[in-house]
């Protein structure tokens, strides 16, 4: 039932959570859920959809009983049986929880992929994450937290900077955390989403073994609709790997502890091959066509930056000449491609979230926080 630990939100297929609050309310939320899936590259089909998905959240109930009492399916029987074979949980109690817990129809129909493939585009995407919003309550939250940041930086080898950008992307520094039970969100789709159903048991197996080692109450939990947990969205099973207890308090809080979520973060990237010191990105420009052999190579580092020149590819930036590295490639419809040269840290940058957009958003958010509080 475990396979290999993911990223903190692989593959999942999201990037942030929009937080919703209330309409006259079914218009008024229309359309934050429809600029939120053009800013993720997602075509105007699927921008509809999941925004029609958002009213449906709200005219119908909470929960559908589509799927009945889930402590009565034989699934999940299956699965009480293996957590109590594999860890010891009291097979009754496991019932009696799962007999608590709620199908979702609307995260069901959230990850629903589309029937139009999503037209992707960056400078979309950028202008979503890397704005004049997300970089002042950057500053604010940098300057609240410096000493936290300076210490994750000292002990972790991951620059404040980063730190930051990632928790402005991920949840507008703890804003937008979502509002779902994690119970409910990792059971429904362990159980009724069969394309990612694998994963998310294994992640309801890391979830559940989460909150007997915390002593929490599973049903207290709140997250995305993927299962995500607190300021920086880990999933479950990177929050019993990589989250740490960095104010001290003696609990891993990533909800309500922000210095929790700064030294999880740093201690996430470190464990994922952060390197101290060394650049993480720099953009590039491209000639010719050589440089094509590269952008189509994938963003993990492969060649030498002393390699770029060969295949026609400049760097803005001085970089170590030996330095492994990789040429992403940032498309928008209708204009030139962005180029970048990603090295050992972007690649960290796409553990957190196995993408490039992901990826140069924090950096350019980064870059962004940088010159006003240096």
């Amino acid at each position: 039932m475990l396979t290999a630990r993911r990223t903190v939100h692989e593959s999942v297929g999201w990037t942030e959570r929009v937080g919703w609050t209330e309409r006259s309310e079914v218009q008024h939320r229309f359309e934050p859920m429809r600029r939120w899936a053009s800013a993720c590259g997602l075509g105007p089909t699927y921008a509809v959809a999941l925004a029609m998905s958002a009213i449906l959240v709200f005219a119908a109930p909470a929960a559908e009983a589509r799927t009945g009492n889930y402590a009565q399916r034989d699934d999940v029987r299956q699965f009480i049986s293996e957590m109590a074979e594999r860890h010891g949980f009291a097979r009754r109690a496991l019932i009696q929880m799962f007999s608590r817990v709620q199908y979702q129809a609307s995260i069901v129909r959230a990850m629903t992929p589309p029937a139009e493939a999503p037209v992707k585009s960056w400078q979309v995407y950028r202008a979503y994450f890397v704005n004049r919003d997300r970089i002042e309550a950057g500053l604010r939250f940098r300057e609240r937290h410096a000493g936290a940041l300076a210490r994750a930086e000292r002990e972790f080898g991951v620059p404040a900077d980063i730190v930051v950008a990632i928790l402005g992307v991920e949840t507008l520094y703890g804003r937008n955390m979502g509002a779902y039970r994690v119970i409910d969100a990792l059971t429904t789709l362990g159980f009724d989403y069969p394309r990612r159903g694998e994963f998310f048991r294994t992640e309801l197996e890391q979830f559940l073994l989460n909150v007997r080692e915390s002593g929490i109450d599973a049903f207290t939990v709140r997250g995305s609709y993927a299962g995500a947990i607190g300021i920086p969205q880990f999933m479950p099973g990177s929050f019993r790997h990589f989250a740490v207890d960095y104010d001290g308090d003696g609990q891993r809080d990533l909800n309500q502890s922000a210095v929790d979520a700064i030294g999880s973060v740093a201690n996430f990237l470190k464990a994922h091959g952060w390197e101290a010191g060394f650049p993480v990105a720099a953009p590039a420009q491209v000639s010719g066509e050589a440089y094509r052999k590269l952008a189509d190579a994938g963003i993990k580092p492969q060649y030498r930056v002393a390699d770029l020149p060969a295949f026609g590819v400049g760097a803005a930036e001085p970089l170590p000449p030996e330095a492994a590295c990789a040429l992403i490639e940032l498309e928008t419809p209708g204009q030139p491609a962005e180029y970048w040269i990603g090295l050992q840290n972007f690649y960290a940058l796409t553990r957190y979230n196995r993408s490039s957009f992901y990826a140069i958003a924090v950096i350019e958010l980064a870059r962004a926080l940088a010159p006003a509080t240096r």
